[in-house]
């Protein structure tokens, strides 16, 4: 029992160290900072914290020989277990319950796992890139045909596909970069969206303002059209009130032109007289 709390108390000072940063990291490396004296890994409620918001873990050289405890990391991709002591079908059936769903990268690089099935527990699993070198199974007879008979997902081992070519170092980084890209392509094109949408927008406010402009302009020429009425009625005016003038004036010299020759008549009858 000291064993186990001396080693809680080493795990959990190296998970704090680790982890000071954030609250929630995405990578936890113990890699050789602690030598475990029972074989085991810190206690699930050491990394029960951070086991949401984990995407890669790695423990190397921690002398591990069982997997047992390890917690569920629903969103584990990558994980490394290399430089340990770890062997059989026990040990990866708890990676299987653990990660199975979501794990992709798994190194297990010597280790003590002598048999091919000793590696059955990852038969039902995801995992797409599997590192064994150094362990004895990579001496069977066979080997690299019988794993990936056995692993279907399974696309490089010890760092070369089934064919022998070996794997670039760009390959890991490309393959995380596409399940970025599938989920950023529907923001994206939701963007692109919004985008046509504004531009259409903007395209019809536009044709009404066009629309706005030819509606003055029509107005202005209306209002010049009426101007134009109004000044004609008004010479039209002028001209009809001169008529009215010159008939009133050739009326009134008409109407007097009797009455000074009658007093004419009668001056010259008084003058008879």
């Amino acid at each position: 029992m000291a064993a186990v709390g001396e080693d809680d108390a080493a795990w959990e000072r190296a998970i704090s160290a680790a982890t000071k940063a954030t609250s929630a990291p995405k990578t936890l490396a113990l890699d050789g900072i602690v030598k475990s004296s029972t074989g085991r890994l810190p206690s699930a409620a050491l990394l029960e914290p951070f086991a949401t918001s984990l995407e890669e873990l790695s423990v190397a050289g921690a002398r591990l020989s069982s997997l047992e405890g390890l917690p569920r990391l629903p969103a584990l991709r990558r994980l490394s277990l290399p430089d340990n002591r770890l062997s059989g079908a026990a040990a990866l059936a708890a990676v299987a319950e653990a990660c199975g769903a979501t794990l992709r990268h798994l190194d297990l690089g010597n280790n003590r796992f002598a048999d091919v099935q000793e590696l059955a527990p990852l038969a039902g699993v995801g995992v797409e890139s599997l590192d064994l070198y150094q362990c004895p199974v990579s001496k069977v007879k066979g080997y690299r045909e019988k794993v990936f008979a056995l692993i279907p997902s399974l696309k490089h081992l010890d760092g070369a596909d089934a064919e022998g070519n070996e794997r670039l170092e760009t390959d890991d980084d490309e393959d995380d970069e596409e399940d970025d890209e599938e989920g950023e392509e529907g923001e994206e094109g939701e963007g692109v969206e919004g985008e046509e949408e504004g531009e259409e927008d903007d395209g019809e406010e536009g044709d009404e303002e066009d629309g706005e402009d030819g509606e003055g302009d029509d107005d202005e020429e209306e209002g010049d059209e009426e101007a134009e009425d109004e000044d004609g009625e008004a010479e039209d005016d002028e001209v009809d009130a001169d008529a009215e003038d010159k008939e009133n004036i050739e009326s009134k010299a008409g109407s007097s032109l009797p009455n000074k020759r009658k007093r004419d008549s009668e001056d010259d009858a008084n003058g008879d007289k």
